[in-house]
């Protein structure tokens, strides 16, 4: 004992590179990203203990080994049924083929890969920020007559969130079913409130729970997605969470947004979509009725797909779609993300148009919600400037929309940022839109905002500090961690 005490620190130290190169095999057994498998390797080297502790709680894959593991909800007999009816014949295909030329390759991308069926007949409104979407979606729930399902990655009680959540009391107090899904890390819901949902009748569960959640901002995993279906007729996904920091009235810093309203058939498969989670998330066995898949009389025609991925899918389907979506662009891409922390296919594809004299904007916050995800996002706008893609800063407050219209017929709204986060880690939503009027509209909103943006010219850029591009040197290599 008294040899332990005098080389205690010397045998945790051997004791901590025993661990991290067991760690580093696992790593390199895994085959994943060189770029992650980099950087954790670095870290559990470079960082004794605290590498460990970094790679125990992002680097390690046991909950995704256990991610929908049950597949209740995609093997009942209701669900296969709505699937097939969404099946589209060949000739419904080739006829948004004539419409969009090269950019329906995406559809057969995205059904190969996870079943992400192509409807046709939607009625898709572009909400612009959350006062908007807000006073839409009160409106929907008030006049809910079943049932309405909630997924969010933020819900919280302030003004807006108990506003929300006493109409959701009020509807389940009527008899309908009211089932909410809540990210266990995003959300913040007084025990009062949880009470006062509880007792009114309304089920609620946390995906994947977390102990300290004010301390795993950024634990891996996380339920992104913000979906609301109400009576199986009606679907809300984008950007949007349920918070005030969502709404300018109760927000100092002016929050700029994009979220849609759908109504048609693509509210089926974002209901088969809430019900795998609530599948995952829940303890008790569910069944489903065909009340919750009500014929639609939608008269409008909007091609859309839901499109979803996260760490349970085989393939980064969203990122995938957007890849190609890029690729194929024959005279401009307009992207809009908050946080643009991107894998290098997507470097390489936005680097590539522009060079082919595509015209390629890209809008990003001048100042981010995360100073580290910020410096981050800058330390690859010089390799887009030198391309020839046009960067812009947005000035007016945060931009939080994730939006990309590409040629004017297709385009994509969602949860999805351009990030390794979203593209590997997360669970993510995104609507694939082949229209050439929702194309429109969103570039309307593209240029508006440019209004409120500084554009970044290359030699200013490469003038800053090196300073400032070190600290974006590292900020880079703990990308993938991000």
């Amino acid at each position: 004992m008294e040899f332990v005490r005098n080389h205690i620190w010397q045998i945790l130290i051997i004791l901590n590179y025993a661990i991290a190169l067991s760690a580093v095999v696992t790593i390199l057994l895994k085959k994943v990203n060189p770029t992650k498998a980099l950087s954790y390797i670095i870290g559990l080297l470079a960082f004794p203990f605290l590498g460990l502790i970094v790679y125990y709680l992002f680097g390690q894959e046991h909950r995704k080994t256990k991610i929908f593991s049950r597949k209740n909800v995609l093997n009942q007999s209701v669900v296969k049924k709505i699937q097939e009816t969404l099946e589209l014949e060949t000739k419904a295909i080739s006829e948004v083929d004539d419409l969009l030329d090269q950019k329906s390759k995406l559809i057969p991308l995205l059904y190969n890969s996870e079943k992400s069926k192509l409807t046709i007949n939607n009625d898709v409104k572009l909400i612009k920020n959350g006062d908007d979407k807000f006073k839409l979606l009160f409106i929907d729930l008030k006049e809910a007559k079943h049932h309405i399902h909630l997924e969010y990655f933020v819900i919280k009680d302030d003004i807006i969130g108990t506003e929300l959540l006493n109409i959701l009391c009020e509807k389940a107090k009527e008899g309908l079913k009211i089932r909410i899904v809540i990210d266990d890390v995003g959300s913040s819901i007084s025990s009062k409130m949880k009470r006062q949902l509880k007792d009114s009748g309304i089920e609620m569960n946390s995906f994947m729970p977390v102990m300290f959640t004010k301390f795993t901002g950024q634990m891996n995993y996380r339920d992104h997605r913000k979906i609301t279906v109400i009576d199986g007729e009606i679907g809300y996904l984008g950007g949007i969470n349920v918070s005030d920091d969502y709404v300018n009235a109760n927000n100092k810093r002016y929050w700029r947004d994009t979220h849609l309203r759908i109504v048609g058939e693509a509210v089926k498969p974002m209901q088969i979509l809430f019900f795998t989670t609530w599948d995952f998330v829940s303890n008790s066995e569910l069944e489903i009725s065909k009340d919750y898949f009500p014929e639609h009389n939608c008269k409008e025609n909007v091609p859309l797909q839901i499109a979803a991925s996260g760490p349970d899918t085989d393939w980064s389907n969203i990122m995938e779609a957007i890849f190609v979506a890029i690729t194929n662009a024959e005279d401009h891409v307009y992207v809009t993300t908050p946080y643009f922390i991107p894998n290098s296919e997507i470097v390489t594809a936005l680097q590539v148009i522009a060079r082919s004299n595509k015209d390629v904007k890209i809008i990003i916050p001048k100042k981010s919600d995360s100073w580290i995800a910020e410096y981050a996002t800058n330390s690859y706008l010089e390799l887009l400037l030198e391309a020839g893609v046009e960067v812009y800063r947005y000035t007016k407050g945060f931009i939080h929309a994730k939006t990309m219209v590409v040629d004017g017929v297709f385009s994509t709204v969602g949860t999805t940022n351009m990030d390794y986060r979203s593209f590997n880690i997360n669970f993510e939503v995104n609507a694939l839109i082949y229209s050439k009027d929702i194309s429109h509209q969103l570039t309307e909103f593209f240029k508006a905002d440019l209004k409120d943006c500084d554009q970044l010219d290359l030699q200013t850029w490469r003038n800053r500090s090196k300073r400032t591009k070190l600290i974006e040197a590292v900020a880079r290599l703990m990308a993938p961690l991000l």
